[in-house]
């Protein structure tokens, strides 16, 4: 391999790897963050940048290092708990991401137009996404070709004429922790859930060449992640930037496509809006079709197999998200919140100890830090079900459980902790 082609071949899997966690679902949450970040929007931006960016990067490289698939994830805790949270992690695509594909399409693409209800255009919408996932056309490969880089060059332009034509005053800040806000926001870009789904059939399928040793491969992949990585952070950091910079233009109770299409509308006028909404439309597609051929791809594999099993799962997919897909996306994203708070700490976790060399991170570590992890995320996941109030003495004894991240310091103590212990016994 020359260094003309490796070079190219760096730049087509970043690039390949940004189309894979830009869904347009992502579009709607940073100018919503810089709306209500104001003049903190930096603080903001790292800690989303944290969530919805590095530790879903980390988790590619994982899959570089692991050459394996999701299930490699975790069957160091066990082979039982490795399946159940495959499991979940589908169940999870399928329920809430793939859905809220549907009601962005509809709020930005749809109802600004069309007097159409959204049970309808999610019904049309799941209908198209099924027979494209039943016949897996070649035009979505297109679609993802042309769509993305329109995509990316429309919300530059929105970012760089932003900067210029912004009103000179700013409502202030609505966050009492701007950083934990990012945060926490950016576990809703399922982006971390999202690595370990499609990262081990990305890293698999890379069309590398044969002589290509296992280390070539991880330096591609290492490079390319760094690409990918930057370009989200530009886009990211710059619609955050002017989601602040017009938080005075927004109304109070805007939702968070309202944010995204009043600030395009700012800047690029209808005719901008609307070609931004057709683009979102069918970056939403694409997203939904590959969520469902993954999840009826893998219920497949252990069906032995089963044209069946694929199909069946496919249309269950479809059905889940044409019920779910008619509620709008606030609706979605607040009943995403329970589930994110207890599956996303354990998958950060076994990103991060799937990337630690072994030395570290024997089979006890595992079990120790992904059960202490789930333990303590246990507060944060019931905190948006049942009255605070039955929670307040619990979340005070434990260190950030305010902050909805009580997992992080348990995680980072049972790791240290046996590492040690198990120094110690070694040595005896």
């Amino acid at each position: 391999m020359n260094k003309t082609t490796k070079t190219k071949d760096i730049y087509v899997t970043g690039f390949a790897l940004f189309s894979m966690f830009f869904g347009a679902g992502n579009l709607i949450l940073p100018p919503y963050l810089g709306k209500n970040a104001s003049d903190l929007w930096g603080w903001v931006t790292i800690g989303f940048f944290i969530t919805a960016v590095f530790i879903p990067i980390l988790g590619i490289l994982a899959h570089a290092k692991l050459q394996g698939t999701m299930y490699d994830f975790g069957k160091k805790v066990s082979p039982t708990f490795s399946s159940i949270y495959c499991l979940l992690v589908y169940t999870i695509a399928v329920a809430l991401p793939s859905p809220r594909t549907a009601s962005v399409t509809h709020e930005m693409a749809i109802a600004p137009y069309f007097e159409v209800s959204s049970l309808i255009t999610s019904l049309l919408y799941f209908s198209l996404v099924f027979i494209f996932v039943m016949n897996r056309n070649k035009v979505l490969d297109l679609l993802g070709k042309f769509l993305t880089p329109l995509i990316i060059g429309i919300l530059l332009i929105i970012i760089f004429v932003g900067i210029f034509v912004a009103p000179t005053t700013m409502n202030p800040s609505i966050f009492d922790a701007p950083f934990v806000s990012g945060l926490l926001e950016g576990y809703q870009t399922f982006d971390a859930i999202g690595a370990v789904v499609v990262g081990g059939v990305l890293v698999v399928s890379m069309n590398f060449n044969k002589n290509t040793s296992f280390e070539a491969k991880k330096d591609l992949i290492t490079k390319a992640g760094f690409i990918a990585g930057f370009g989200l952070l530009i886009i990211y950091a710059g619609l955050i930037y002017n989601g602040a910079l017009f938080n005075t233009v927004f109304s109070d109770d805007a939702t968070r496509s309202e944010v995204l299409s009043a600030l395009s509308s700012q800047t690029l006028g209808n005719i901008g809006t609307t070609f931004l909404g057709v683009l979102v439309g069918l970056a939403c597609f694409t997203t939904a079709v590959g969520l469902i051929t993954g999840t009826a791809d893998y219920i497949k594999g252990i069906c032995k197999n089963s044209p069946k099993a694929y199909m069946a799962t496919a249309i269950f997919a479809c059905v889940v998200g044409i019920l779910v897909g008619q509620f709008d996306v606030k609706y979605i994203i607040n009943i995403a919140l329970p589930v994110l708070m207890l599956i996303y700490p354990t998958t950060i976790v076994l990103i991060i100890l799937n990337l630690l060399t072994e030395k570290y991170t024997s089979g006890i570590i595992f079990k120790v830090v992904v059960f202490i992890t789930l333990f303590f995320s246990i507060p944060d996941f019931l905190d948006f079900i049942i009255d605070k109030e039955h929670l307040a003495p619990i979340k005070a004894f434990i260190p950030l459980s305010k902050e909805h991240l009580g997992w992080v310091l348990p995680a980072i103590i049972s790791f240290i902790l046996v590492n040690v212990f198990q120094s110690k016994n070694s040595i005896k």
